[in-house]
């Protein structure tokens, strides 16, 4: 993501903008504060987006969350150029990512990701994910830190932030991950999403109704931070 950093403007100067990264046409390519975007702008959003799928970025430009291992961007940016040219011909949300999510995957096993887990053939292990033990929780899960990287290219390129094994069929039972590609700072919040996603799951709630209730718990404290802690424990932290 070679690029220049342009001379602020009124708009470029302010939050969430950090620095341009690239251009692409018509296409201004931001590193902006994701950490900014999710407490004050949009809770749901991502590793990065464009304008057909967060209507808060302009047409013309894309947005990259700033990444703690920034390895990643080359593929965020070859995604975001198939899913918005399919967008803005008019195509739904849902068959322009599955489209953009091939791409991505391409590039991904070109870069050689996927041999590193697949060696001899073999099935990828999940283990082989893990960075750290966060915690042992009194209950059986044990929250994970992960290679972000490495589950996006061998699991599931729409792995974002964090997951839980009932979500995710590849995290094995009674385990939590957190992406290490996460700022430190913002781990608490979605560590508070995923433990409270599960446990509402582990009761019987389906995925929606759950995540939509994480994603209200997670945006309260956000605003509040001082009320984390107490949520944390409340899940089992």
């Amino acid at each position: 993501m070679a690029g220049t950093t342009p001379q602020p403007d009124e708009k470029h100067g302010k939050p969430p903008y950090l620095k341009k990264v690239g251009q692409r046409g018509r296409i201004s390519i931001w590193v902006v504060d994701g950490t900014y975007i999710r407490t004050h702008i949009d809770e749901e959003f991502t590793n990065y987006g464009q304008h057909y799928r967060f209507k808060e970025i302009p047409e013309d430009e894309f947005w990259i969350d700033q990444e703690a291992s920034p390895d990643e961007g080359k593929f965020f940016i070859d995604h975001l150029l198939v899913e918005h040219r399919l967008m803005e011909r008019g195509m739904p949300y849902d068959q322009a990512l599955e489209a953009a999510d091939r791409a991505e995957r391409a590039e991904r096993k070109r870069a050689g990701d996927v041999r590193k887990l697949t060696q001899g053939g073999k099935l990828p292990d999940p283990a082989q994910v893990h960075v750290r033990l966060w915690k042992k929780l009194e209950s059986p899960v044990s929250v994970w830190i992960v290679n972000g990287r490495l589950v996006r290219s061998v699991f599931d390129d729409d792995f974002t932030e964090g997951g839980h094994d009932y979500v995710y069929e590849f995290v094995p039972e009674n385990e939590v991950w957190i992406d290490n590609d996460l700022e430190e700072a913002e781990r608490p919040y979605v560590l508070l999403h995923e433990l409270h996603e599960r446990n509402l799951m582990a009761q019987g709630w389906d995925y929606d109704r759950a995540h939509a209730d994480s994603s209200r718990l997670e945006y309260h404290c956000r605003h509040h931070p001082e009320q984390l802690h107490e949520a944390l424990v409340n899940e089992g932290w």
